[in-house]
């Protein structure tokens, strides 16, 4: 398994090695302990079972402590930088522009909470982790300050830190604080705090008047989300079953008068479980979900004893979300098989069956429904406030927020005036930003597009439209950057089955461009792309992308199937790209590379690099396998490529709750059409592949390290160890699926991926 400088290690291949997919035998070890399906699945289980080859399964080591696989790991990470250790220089000066291009001393927007402060994040040159802030509250105009951007200045005045993050993570090879949030009267804060990357969280509480620490708990497996009641002395917590699966939620005392009582718990392996809050603050809500189903339960805050009450028993397929207005449940949901969400009301206390649908009137007297979970309009969710509702969504593939203009009351529930938000910018990013105050006429935004750097808008909901009051509250620096240099376009590029527009945005300078269109002459393109989850990419900004750009770099986003651009139908069968039609996400992926190489001619596969992270570096590692020839580089971050091994085995955090986005290997159903695409079992033997670089953080609970190590040996095994593009891989042993923490050491890992990158398309240039 020794690695030289110009060899990678030698990976044990042990050809016998095999898993199992389908009804394990009785005799088999783990078959009382492994769920091999869910238990509403109707499909037939593999029985007997098939044995799936696992040459490299010897890689997995649950625990992380297996030296033998250690060692590997270390050697791999040292070949990886032998053969790229020429491209230090490059590396260095890639950072060097990302620092330049970022205000590293900086803050957020202040959003005032409840009349008593104002509260904001700052950033300091030479920190790596955010610091949280607040400032009292005296009137609005406390915002027309005058910052001098120093360290040591307070953005607003009587400035109060109260958490700085630096802190927590000191003497700390890694740190994520999630879910901070403070108590109704603000004197108390709680948080959760994960140290190693591996999504398992304590939890903190501190009373910001005196300093002290009111919870330090470390003895849970927390998922990282904590919720205030009503009180200062009361919080809602979730833990994790040994999949970290949250499926218990517990309310805590923190004055330790009474032991945490356990309110819900879910212990259906495909369903997940959260806690939230009304946006009116009154209801606690309880969701428990799997990919296609859920079911919420809330409980009255403002009353002593209120039970927890099921707002609609789950029904398979049918999801629902809920918040509260003035005694009604906003409902959005897809009952009825709609292809999108539909925007629904019904009296609290009512059942499902009195669901009806949010309508306004129209010209002619009738009633327009708003949104009737067509294929038109998309909708992600609501947010109430006291005289409004606020739709979030999408429309002709572009993010989109409706104003609706509230008329009605506690006895009744109308609809004045819905309006969506306008732009001048034909694509862009757009959505809810922090709006702390319910009874609130304003609302925050967020607003970016590829060439327009992050805007923090105010806008009247009473005038959701009107120029002259909508404000740019903060527009992100961004040092050096001069909008007019640049130009993005969004086009449509018609998939292999001759019918579906798959949408792609892509940003360049406008000197490449124009240079391109006079002579002819071929640029590079980096190709990114997702496509599962019903997730989307958005066109948004990125100043560190601009170190490609500044090379001649022409960046594109694939907006595929599997992803929800293009509403729920995008990601659901029949036609979209989960089940059995994934292959589209792959397939629209490559159709959009052929694009740019063979219809549009602004590259070639010489100068064309890919990349994806997570679900996205499955789709990487399928479209190297589907025309390797097609590409000069490809990078894989922490890419989920080894399906049907992983999906088999619901020991392995994620799987029980992914079979319904991907199928269930174990049956008859699935485990074919997976086969047929998981890269690990896909690599072609003898082709010519790309140079490849993998990516993985040992702790990561989400996609194992051991995935991207088994098809960096599998990449190297098929291609005979002969003449080849390198295939590198580099796992962090110090971090989990979302990278470094440290805002420095991810410019870094950016930097050295970037680097790469540049290396094989002929960049590498440092003059």
């Amino acid at each position: 398994m020794s690695a030289t400088k110009n060899q990678p290690p030698v990976t044990k291949r042990e050809e016998e090695r095999t898993i199992l997919a389908g009804k394990l035998p009785s005799s088999h070890p783990l078959a009382s302990k492994l769920i091999r399906q869910s238990e509403t699945s109707t499909n037939a289980l593999l029985d007997p079972p098939r044995p799936i080859p696992d040459p490299y399964g010897w890689l997995r080591d649950s625990k992380r402590t297996d030296e033998a696989v250690l060692k590997h790991l270390k050697q791999e990470n040292e070949y990886t930088e032998a053969v790229t250790s020429h491209l230090q220089p490059l590396r260095d000066k890639l950072y060097a522009e990302m620092i330049g291009s970022i205000q590293e001393t900086d803050y957020t927007t202040p959003s005032m909470k409840g009349g008593k402060y104002w509260y904001y994040t700052r950033t300091m040159k030479g920190q790596s982790y955010t610091i949280y802030c607040r400032a009292p509250y005296v009137n609005e105009d406390d915002l027309s300050f005058v910052w001098d951007g120093s360290i040591a200045a307070p953005v607003l005045a009587g400035e109060e830190q109260f958490l700085d993050v630096n802190a927590v993570a000191k003497d700390q090879k890694y740190c994520s604080v999630s879910s901070v949030s403070l108590s109704h009267s603000q004197k108390f804060l709680a948080y959760t705090v994960d140290l190693t990357g591996d999504e398992i969280y304590g939890l903190r509480v501190v009373n910001l008047e005196t300093g002290e620490t009111a919870c330090a708990d470390e003895s849970q497996e927390y998922s990282g989300n904590v919720v205030w009641g009503a009180d200062e002395n009361t919080v809602f917590v979730t833990t994790m079953d040994e999949t970290q699966r949250p499926y218990r939620v517990y309310r805590r005392l923190l004055d330790g008068s009474k032991g945490d009582e356990l309110l819900f718990q879910q212990d259906d392996p495909q369903f997940w479980t959260g806690v939230g809050r009304s946006s009116d603050d009154r209801y606690l809500f309880i969701e428990t979900a799997s990919s296609e189903t859920s079911e919420v339960h809330y409980l009255d805050l403002t009353e002593e004893g209120a039970a927890l009450t099921c707002v609609a028993a789950k029904r398979k397929k049918v999801l629902y979300d809920v918040d509260h207005w003035n005694g009604h449940w906003i409902v959005t949901s897809n009952v009825g098989g709609t292809q999108n969400m539909r925007l629904m009301v019904c009296a609290v206390g009512e059942d499902a069956s009195q669901w009806r649908d949010v309508t306004i009137a129209s010209e002619d007297g009738g009633d327009v429904t708003l949104f009737d979970g067509g294929p038109v309009r998309a909708l992600d969710g609501v947010s109430p406030f006291e005289k409004y509702l606020v739709a979030s969504g999408r429309c002709g593939g572009i993010p989109g927020v409706w104003v609706l203009d509230m008329a009605g009351g506690a006895e009744t529930f109308r609809v004045r005036k819905s309006t969506q938000l306008t732009f001048e910018e034909d694509a862009y990013d757009v959505g809810v930003g922090t709006n702390y105050n319910y009874d609130s006429e304003r609302l925050a935004l967020y607003y970016d597009s590829q060439t327009t750097p992050l805007q923090s808008l105010e806008i009247s909901m009473g005038a959701p439209n009107d120029a002259d009051v909508r404000k740019v509250r903060k527009a992100k620096n961004v040092p050096g950057y001069v909008k007019a240099e640049y130009d993005c376009r969004r086009v449509t590029v018609t998939s292999r089955d001759g019918s579906t527009e798959i949408p792609v945005s892509f940003v360049y300078r406008r000197d490449v461009m124009d240079r391109h269109l006079e002579t002819g002459e071929t640029v590079p393109v980096h190709l990114d792309g997702y496509g599962s989850y019903g997730m989307c990419c958005e066109a948004d900004f990125s100043a560190t992308r601009l170190t490609l750009l500044n090379r001649g770099v022409v960046y594109a986003l694939a907006h595929i199937r599997g992803g929800g651009e293009m509403g729920r139908q995008w990601y659901e069968e029949p036609n979209g790209g989960k089940y059995l039609c994934k292959e589209n996400t792959f397939n629209d992926f490559v159709d959009v590379a052929r694009w740019f190489v063979e219809e549009k001619k602004l590259t070639t596969p010489d100068q064309l690099s890919i990349e994806g992270r997570s679900a996205g570096g499955l789709l990487i590692g399928a479209a190297i396998n589907q025309a390797p020839e097609l590409f000069k580089c490809a990078i894989l971050g922490v890419p989920f490529v080894d399906v049907v091994a992983t999906m088999t085995d619901s020991s392995i955090p994620l799987t029980t709750n992914e079979w319904e986005e991907w199928g269930n290997p174990n049956e008859e159903k699935f485990l074919d059409y997976m086969l047929g695409y998981s890269p690990v079992n896909n690599v072609r033997k003898g082709a010519k592949y790309p140079s490849v670089l993998l990516t993985g953080g040992l702790h990561d609970p989400r996609v194992a390290y051991w995935e991207p190590a088994k098809l960096a040996a599998e990449l190297r095994h098929a291609q005979g160890g002969g003449e080849m593009e390198p295939v590198c891989l580099k796992i962090d042993m110090t971090a989990g699926h979302f990278s470094a923490s440290d805002r420095y050491k991810y410019l870094k890992e950016l930097s050295f991926d970037y680097a790469f990158l540049l290396d094989r398309l002929g960049l590498s240039r440092t003059d």
